[in-house]
């Protein structure tokens, strides 16, 4: 089965030339110019800033967002790899990663989920607003944001190595 790839905004050519994606989903603030590599043939664009609570000349990741990124991945047809980005691929795109897969495969333990984005990412520090709205979205009562407040925060970096999730 294919996987879900979390990369920076930096590295997402070299990931998709890697991994053969087709499909990507940009988290990032609005207005960030991001160039779209020629292989991918799907792409959304979600713009949102990695914040917890609303802001001045910020938008705070939302229902409409989460919503938006469900659809995507469950229109995705699983052929090839989807990579998900933000700016450091650390917090938006890690959070995003973790709802797909919850999404992608409701059976799958939470607590398991957010061990397999540790065990990939020690850098993971998914965006808890994110994942708490998808948590209810997805009916999931709370296990969702309780398995990563479980992992904690991930270690300090400029920006993240690419990394992959299993959906199964």
């Amino acid at each position: 089965m294919p996987r879900v790839h979390v990369a920076p905004l930096s590295r997402i050519e070299e990931v998709t030339l890697a991994t053969g994606a087709r499909d990507l989903v940009t988290l990032i603030n609005v207005g960030t110019p991001v160039a779209r590599p020629p292989a991918i043939e799907r792409h959304l664009f979600i713009g949102m800033s990695d914040i917890l609570e609303a802001r001045d000349g910020h938008v705070a990741p939302g229902e409409d967002h989460v919503a938006q990124l469900l659809s995507f991945v469950r229109a995705w047809d699983r052929r090839a790899p989807v990579i998900i980005h933000c700016w450091a691929g650390v917090s938006r795109s890690t959070a995003a990663a973790f709802v797909s897969v919850c999404a992608l495969n409701p059976a799958r333990d939470e607590q398991d989920v957010a061990r397999a984005l540790r065990n990939a990412s020690p850098t993971a520090t998914p965006n808890l607003r994110f994942v708490t709205i998808a948590d209810g979205l997805l009916g999931r009562g709370g296990r969702m944001r309780a398995a990563i407040e479980g992992i904690g925060r991930g270690e300090d970096c400029f920006e993240g190595e690419p990394f992959a999730l299993e959906i199964a």
